[in-house]
C-alpha cells in the first residue's frame, strides 16, 4: 500500500537574493540534498517553497527549510552542504522509517525485467541495505550479495538519491603476478572488476553504462585507488571484501562521506590472502557487530539462487568444515 503524498507551502519572511541563494545552494543543490534525504520534493519561486511528500516527510522538510533559512540571517553566513547533512542526520530519521514495508515490494525494472529478493534472507538484506548507511553482507557463492547490492545502487540513482556509484574491490594479486599481464595497472586489474560491470551491462544497458562512466557517475576501481579520498552523494560498494586486510577494511569504512551509502560483500570461507594474513572482512565483523547503525547480514548455503549443483557443493563444504572442527576439537579435549 502506497504511502499518501501531502503537501505543504512555505513563505520565507524577510527574503532577499542573498540569503536565498544560500538557502538553495549552487545549482539548488541544498534543496536537492533535503530532497534526496528526507524523500520529498521541492519546488519554489522566489520565496514561495511547496514541498509534496509523505505526512511526517513533508514536516520534517518544512522544519529543516525553516532552520536553514534561519541560519543565513547573519551578514557573514555561509551554508555548506555538510551543515545541512548533519542538521538533517542528528534531528532525523525520516529515510529509514521511509524504507519500512520496502524489502517485501522491492523491485528494480532492468533490461531483463524486474529484480526481486527470492528468499526471506535475501528481502532482510535489501531491506537493510535501503535503512542503514553501512551494511555488510556475508557469505557464500551465489546468494546474491553483490547482485542485489548493484540492484540497490542503481535504483539509488536512478531516484537521485545518490549521484554517483562506487564500485571496488581487492586485487589481491596485484604484485608480481599482475606484472606478466600487458597494459597499465588499470588494465591489469580489470578482470577481478569484471563481474561489477556484467551486474551494470544486464542492468542499466551497455550504452548507458559507458556514458556513465565516461562522466564519473559510474566509477569501477581497484580498493588500492580509495586512499586518501572522501566519498560524498555516492553509493559505494565493497566486494570481495574478504580479501582486504585489515588496515584496507579501516581505509575504505573511513572513506564514507556525506549523504553516502556503503555496502560491504563477501565470503569468509573463501579469503585468499597470503598465509598467515587475517581478513580484514573476519576484523570488522568482530569489532563492529555492536554497532546498531551498521547491518550484518549473513548468508548460508540455503540462499543460493545460482543452479541447484552450487547449493550442494556449498552445502558439502560447510558440512565438511564442520566435521573437521568438531573432530580438531575432540582431539584437543583428549
Amino acid at each position: 500500500m502506497s504511502t499518501p503524498l501531502h503537501t505543504a507551502d512555505l513563505t520565507l519572511e524577510g527574503a532577499d537574493n542573498r540569503r536565498l541563494t544560500l538557502l538553495c545552494g549552487p545549482f539548488d543543490d541544498n534543496l536537492k540534498h533535503v530532497e534526496r534525504r528526507l524523500l520529498v520534493e521541492i519546488s519554489h519561486r522566489d520565496n514561495q517553497l511547496k514541498i509534496a511528500g509523505p505526512a511526517d516527510n513533508v514536516a520534517a522538510a518544512v522544519d529543516v527549510l525553516q532552520q536553514l533559512y534561519s541560519a543565513t540571517a547573519a551578514p557573514t553566513a555561509e551554508l555548506t552542504p555538510e551543515q545541512v547533512h548533519l542538521l538533517i542526520s542528528e534531528n532525523y530519521d525520516i529515510q529509514y522509517q521511509q524504507h519500512g514495508d520496502e524489502p517485501r515490494d522491492f523491485s528494480l525494472k532492468t533490461k531483463k525485467g524486474l529484480i526481486k529478493p527470492r528468499n526471506p534472507n535475501q528481502a532482510a538484506y535489501v531491506g537493510n541495505v535501503l535503512s542503514h548507511d553501512v551494511c555488510f553482507g556475508i557469505g557464500p557463492a551465489g546468494t546474491g550479495k553483490t547482485y542485489l547490492a548493484v540492484a540497490c545502487a542503481v535504483d539509488a540513482l536512478e531516484r537521485n538519491l545518490v549521484r554517483r556509484i562506487v564500485l571496488t574491490r581487492p586485487a589481491v594479486e596485484a604484485g608480481e603476478k599482475l606484472g606478466f599481464l600487458p597494459g597499465d595497472l588499470a588494465q591489469k586489474v580489470d578482470p577481478y572488476l569484471r563481474p561489477l560491470y556484467d551486474a551494470l551491462f544486464e542492468m542499466l544497458g551497455f550504452e548507458k553504462v559507458e556514458k556513465y562512466l565516461e562522466r564519473g557517475i559510474i566509477e569501477i576501481a581497484p580498493l588500492a585507488y580509495m586512499r586518501g579520498r572522501t566519498l560524498n552523494d555516492a553509493f559505494i560498494i565493497l566486494d570481495e571484501s574478504q580479501n582486504t586486510t585489515v588496515e584496507q577494511m579501516k581505509m575504505f569504512l573511513t572513506r564514507i562521506g556525506f549523504s553516502s551509502k556503503a555496502v560491504i560483500t563477501g565470503d569468509i570461507t573463501q579469503v585468499d590472502l597470503p598465509r598467515g594474513q587475517y581478513s580484514g572482512l573476519k576484523h570488522a565483523i568482530d569489532v563492529l557487530s555492536d554497532v546498531t547503525e551498521i547491518s550484518f547480514n549473513h548468508f548460508t548455503a540455503k540462499d543460493v539462487v545460482r543452479h541447484p549443483i552450487v547449493q550442494r557443493i556449498v552445502m558439502a563444504y560447510e558440512a565438511f568444515e564442520a566435521a573437521k572442527l568438531a573432530a580438531d576439537n575432540a582431539a584437543k579435549g583428549q
